[in-house]
């Protein structure tokens, strides 16, 4: 390696959290003018190796370089001052305040002479960078309005306005449609041209295989290899992430649906979103698939039929029977699951543990003359850690220290205890690397095994293919039509999203 166009390098770091050794002897080696993809499994080390860097963590044992210079951040302003920003995979924005409050949050202009900030100055700097980026976002707009998208696209550009030398993506593009993907690397490729170090953490090997120029991967906290991108393969990065062969994405499809009906919805239509007339049916021990683009009401489905949103018109039926889901309360009563989209946002509870997280949907089966049986919950937590092969060092442990792969599990064990007939996900495996991604997939499988039934929205076609029975196709919060999985093409789906457009 030319080590005169060396930018960072991090060698023989160590970090520990109680109970666990994060990161063992990691190292990293990213040049200027490149884009080095960070590959590994959930839990393998690379949020925290980035965190480290960035001045979130204190790393334990050894040194970073940046462009020669020792460096050890004790904060990410301090790294941010010093040229490394971070976009992290959780969105951790202030929802109430407008977006370039947001680019220019702890730095706002000022009137020329005065204490105050100068909104029209402000306002002039967000256009600037917008306009470089080609981002199309209005700076006024608030940000709770704005799809996680186009939030996404804002935290990059509030990482370009640093003007940083070194830029980390943490897992980018598990929000953005692919005409949003496209602009985020003609977007990175202007700023390898301006001689940035890129570091690109992603589950998507397409991407990676495309967008880098180096892979370093890592496993249970230990650096295992860096490769020139163009030398490797699917499967190669596969054996080197995992430590094994893995020949199959998805575990054999069950043909475990029934010809019976579980629920039917007739005209559902939303009151404060784009869902309109949407009839179909869900049999029982299927796992029916919800295609789409982005704004499509893929989710605003789920989230009416959760009793999440207001419904302005239409019925569900169960079992042949009437059901009124008006709130989530009323869903779980009636035998409904819902995981979300947003994981940190409305998944976990990231300051409360793996036990309280696990329960917390099901305390009344716990609970006796007013208190809580302790023994009886962790009985029930233990059981989902077994049974979902969830690592975690203690029940104790919080959920926000787990990686997002096991966080998810946690998930899915909380709804799995209140013994629901149907389960909704919405983008189940979004940020969770191929070997947890089976998991999931096996679960969902040993799910409608069971007899229960899932509907399940994803925006990576092959996992819906690979997955479900059916597929529904949304489009401009429409029903544009309903395909066999297994006698289908991405293109025939794709032809269908764009119907209502």
């Amino acid at each position: 390696m030319d080590n005169q166009n060396v930018l960072l390098r991090m060698e023989g770091i160590c970090k520990s959290f109680p109970g666990v050794k994060a990161l063992d002897h990691a190292q990293l080696t990213v040049r200027a003018g490149t884009v080095h993809a960070l590959m590994g499994e959930n839990g393998a080390g690379k949020s925290t190796l980035m965190k480290c860097l960035f001045g979130i963590y204190s790393k334990d044992e050894g040194h970073i370089y940046l462009e020669g210079q020792e460096i050890n951040f004790k904060s990410s302003r301090e790294a941010l001052d010093h040229g490394v920003a971070m976009v992290h995979q959780e969105l951790n924005q202030a929802l109430k305040r407008n977006v370039m409050d947001n680019i220019w949050l702890g730095r706002y202009p000022t009137m020329k002479g005065l204490p105050f900030v100068s909104e029209k100055q402000m306002y002039a700097d967000t256009m600037k960078v917008f306009d470089e980026l080609d981002v199309h976002v209005d700076p006024r707009m608030v940000m709770s309005k704005m799809p996680v998208s186009q939030r996404q696209m804002v935290e990059i550009a509030k990482a370009v306005s640093f003007h940083s030398k070194v830029i980390v993506l943490d897992e980018p593009t598990s929000s953005l449609t692919e005409q949003e993907v496209e602009h985020l690397f003609r977007i990175i490729n202007m700023l390898r041209e301006r001689g940035c170090g890129i570091i690109y953490i992603s589950h998507k090997m397409d991407e990676i295989l495309r967008i880098s120029d180096e892979v370093t991967i890592m496993r249970d906290g230990q650096y295992i290899a860096t490769r020139p991108a163009a030398e490797l393969t699917k499967a190669e990065i596969i054996r080197l992430m995992v430590g094994r062969e893995m020949t199959n994405q998805f575990p054999p499809k069950l043909q475990t649906a029934s010809s019976e009906d579980i629920m039917r919805v007739e005209g559902l239509t939303a009151q404060y979103s784009l869902l309109s007339d949407v009839s179909f049916s869900l049999k029982k021990g299927e796992i029916l698939g919800v295609a789409g683009l982005d704004g499509s009401g893929r989710t605003e489905l789920l989230e009416n039929i959760f009793g999440a949103a207001t419904r302005k018109s239409g019925r569900i039926y169960k079992n042949g029977t009437e059901i009124h889901n008006q709130s989530p309360k009323a869903a779980i009563k009636n035998g409904f699951a819902l995981v979300t989209e947003e994981r940190r946002a409305t998944g976990i509870l990231g300051i409360l543990n793996i036990r309280e997280n696990t329960v917390i949907a099901s305390l009344k089966k716990y609970e006796k003359m007013g208190f809580l049986n302790d023994r009886k919950m962790a009985e029930a937590t233990d059981s989902m850690i077994q049974a979902m092969s969830i690592k975690t060092p203690s029940q104790k442990t919080k959920i926000q220290s787990l990686s997002g792969g096991n966080q998810q599990k946690v998930i899915f064990g909380r709804w799995i205890l209140t013994s629901p007939d149907i389960l909704l996900l919405d983008e189940p495996t979004r940020g969770i690397d191929v070997g947890a991604k089976y998991e999931i997939y096996q679960l969902i499988q040993n799910l409608a095994k069971e007899g229960k039934s899932v509907i399940m929205v994803s925006s990576e076609m092959p996992e819906l293919l690979g997955v479900c029975n059916r597929i529904l196709v949304m489009s401009g919060g429409r029903l544009a039509g309903e395909v066999d999985a297994d006698h289908t093409s991405q293109e025939e789906i794709m032809t269908l999203a764009a119907k209502y457009v």
